[in-house]
């Protein structure tokens, strides 16, 4: 009987870390590029029941076993298994502005940080003081040469990631190239965005303002080589693959399952208390 409070117990643990990452999911439904929390849980090893009274213990040389029937499982509650984060593609929702951008498939922007190298796909971005294209929180964006240094109104992203510049603001005029429809006579091809992928992207850590770093599981950050990088959309954002509705109706699921697991706990105190008594009585 006790070991029915361990089993409503361990459920109620369980609702609760789906709960908090849930709400945690609704929190950051309007951060951009934001990729939500999902949990996934596992059982305790099941135990065997077997007919009580059956005279199914046998004599074998080394010792005693137990041959009476077997009448099913007995389940001892559950655990997480693991919370991991999904990287399903999130909507694309225009700006118009030329800093920008959003990633169309599987991959990730480069930051620079003082901790090192981190990773985001949230690709609104801003011209810093220094001319560099950074995050909100100031961090540059790398491009395969290093931090990348641009003008407004004086770059444009292609959608292999390759940034152009207006030749006559370039120091290199061996770079110049002609490009069709554009409303400059000269280019000049100053960087390649790095994006990145990952051996194990899924377990990839959350740091906090949308940027994430590498782990023994997920692997070390390798550049997407041509024609497997996703594509990118200057003037686009890709909001966060969280649907509110999905995850409410999510909520009010834990929510049920809670308390059911809480009833749980009050039959089984309840079914021993009586049994106390009845025993105090005889």
């Amino acid at each position: 009987m006790i070991r029915g409070w361990y089993t409503g117990a361990s459920g109620m643990k369980a609702q609760q870390w789906r709960l908090d990452a849930i709400a945690n999911n609704l929190a950051n439904v309007d951060v951009t590029g934001y990729k939500k929390d999902i949990t996934s849980f596992k059982s305790f090893p099941e135990l065997l029941l077997r007919r009580v009274g059956d005279d199914g213990v046998y004599q074998h040389p080394f010792g005693s076993s137990d041959a009476a029937p077997i009448m099913g499982k007995l389940g001892t509650g559950v655990e997480l298994n693991e919370l991991y984060t999904s990287f399903e593609q999130g909507a694309m929702k225009e700006t118009q502005s030329d800093f920008d951008l959003a990633l169309d498939g599987k991959g990730f922007f480069t930051v620079q940080t003082p901790w090192g190298e981190r990773y985001t796909r949230n690709g609104s971005f801003q011209l810093g003081k220094e001319g560099y294209l950074e995050t909100k929180e100031g961090y540059p964006i790398l491009g395969e040469q290093g931090p990348i240094k641009v003008q407004a109104n004086n770059f444009q992203v292609d959608k292999n990631g390759r940034i152009w510049v207006n030749a006559a603001y370039t120091e290199d005029p061996h770079a110049m190239v002609s490009r069709e429809g554009n409303t400059w006579e000269q280019t000049a091809l100053l960087d390649t965005l790095k994006l990145v992928e990952f051996d194990v992207e899924r377990y990839l850590e959350k740091q906090g303002s949308s940027l994430y770093r590498t782990n023994d599981i997920s692997g070390e950050a390798r550049i997407i080589e041509e024609g497997n990088r996703p594509r990118v959309v200057q003037g686009f954002i890709e909001a966060a693959n969280v649907d509110p509705v999905i995850e409410m109706v999510q909520m009010i699921e834990v929510n049920r399952a809670y308390e059911a697991n809480q009833k749980v706990i009050q039959t089984e105190d309840s079914m021993l208390g009586t049994l106390i008594n009845q025993v105090v009585r005889l």
